[in-house]
């Protein structure tokens, strides 16, 4: 039986906000909808909440119209390790729920319990190449900066940018681009020295070229979909996921986006239209989509990038869109981003990096 069982489960009158914290905490990327008599309603995957909040769904909404209420499932009599095998190959599931003959839940099987090896989702396709933006000062770093690029920063003993690209290794991906620009030699020298220089294409500013503008360098050697990410970020998700869902959607653009919830600490004013006060909302809070810097574009976008040029991401964004074309979010949760770029952010990393070896 699977151990902690009901770490996997909540109803079907949570919100959206909880159910990505009780995915987090169960290491999971599907829960299962059960009655108050633990009686099986349906599964919620993290592609299920990613729809709903695409389509506008606030993390306060209710998931009762989200989740999927004809699961994969098999009763105790039925189940053998055969028909689970087939059930996850044939319908790509991440889970089981196992049921009595009234339905009642009993047990969750997952694909690690009926192979013997953990499966990996490597794509069969050949890998799409990673574009890593490192040619920034990283001047919120300092005095860090003052002395190592940015990309150089240990995490738990090895540069940050050697997770970044050991993330991206897990899911069959060997070539590189790397933008340098501050302390390029440096960068350089290490790659050098670490024997990586073969599996790393440099792409080289001779003056800062903005967050995207050295892309145009590249312009006409991309002959695929490809990956940019920022040097300072560690996204954990199925990259493969995030690609298959540039491709469905047929995205120019698939920004990689983290929830976020801030609450101010004041209280806030609320004015009627007589002007004056009608209510005080103490410590209200916003929830949003923060870009993470992490994306997948298409090899097209690369010609509306002026050569030689400042040239911002937002502004790509906006050049896109001008021309009716799409530009996809992909949600993940907050605890699926790790971001080194500023001292708060670095102090939580050292701490909470738990999808990091």
């Amino acid at each position: 039986m699977t151990k902690d069982i009901k770490k996997f489960l909540i109803s079907k009158n949570v919100t959206i906000q909880d159910s990505l914290n009780s995915l987090n905490k169960c290491g999971s990327k599907c829960l299962v909808v059960v009655d108050g008599k633990n009686k099986l309603l349906g599964t919620l995957s993290d592609g299920d909440l990613r729809k709903a909040i695409i389509k506008g769904k606030k993390l306060s909404n209710k998931i009762f119209n989200i989740y999927n209420k004809n699961p994969k499932y098999l009763t105790s009599r039925d189940f053998t390790k055969s028909i689970a095998q087939n059930i996850f190959i044939s319908f790509l599931v991440d889970i089981i729920p196992v049921v009595d003959n009234d339905k009642k839940l009993i047990d969750i099987t997952k694909i690690d319990d009926v192979f013997e090896k953990k499966v990996k989702k490597i794509s069969k396709k050949k890998p799409i190449p990673v574009i890593i933006m490192a040619g920034g000062k990283g001047t919120r770093l300092e005095p860090f900066t003052s002395i190592l690029p940015k990309p150089l920063i240990p995490i738990h003993g090895k540069p940050i940018i050697d997770h970044a690209i050991e993330k991206f290794k897990e899911f069959g991906v060997s070539n590189y681009y790397l933008s340098i620009n501050y302390k390029s030699k440096i960068l350089k020298a290490y790659f050098e020295e670490n024997k990586k220089e073969n599996m790393i294409k440099f792409i080289e500013e001779k003056k800062p070229l903005g967050t995207i503008g050295c892309l145009s360098k590249i312009s006409g050697k991309i002959k695929s979909n490809f990956f940019v990410t920022n040097c300072d970020i560690i996204i954990d998700c199925d990259y493969n996921d995030l690609v298959k869902y540039h491709i469905e959607n047929k995205n120019s653009i698939t920004i990689v986006a983290s929830f976020r919830n801030y609450t101010i600490p004041y209280g806030d004013c609320k004015i009627g239209k007589d002007g004056f006060l009608s209510k005080i909302d103490e410590k209200p809070s916003i929830n949003l989509l923060a870009n993470t810097g992490m994306y997948v574009m298409n090899k097209d976008v690369l010609k509306h990038i002026p050569k030689n040029t400042k040239f911002d991401l937002p502004e790509l964004v906006k050049k896109i869109i001008s021309l009716n074309k799409r530009v996809g979010i992909f949600p993940v949760s907050k605890e699926a981003w790790i971001d080194i770029g500023q001292w708060n952010e670095y102090k939580n990393a050292l701490n909470n990096l738990n999808f990091i070896k």
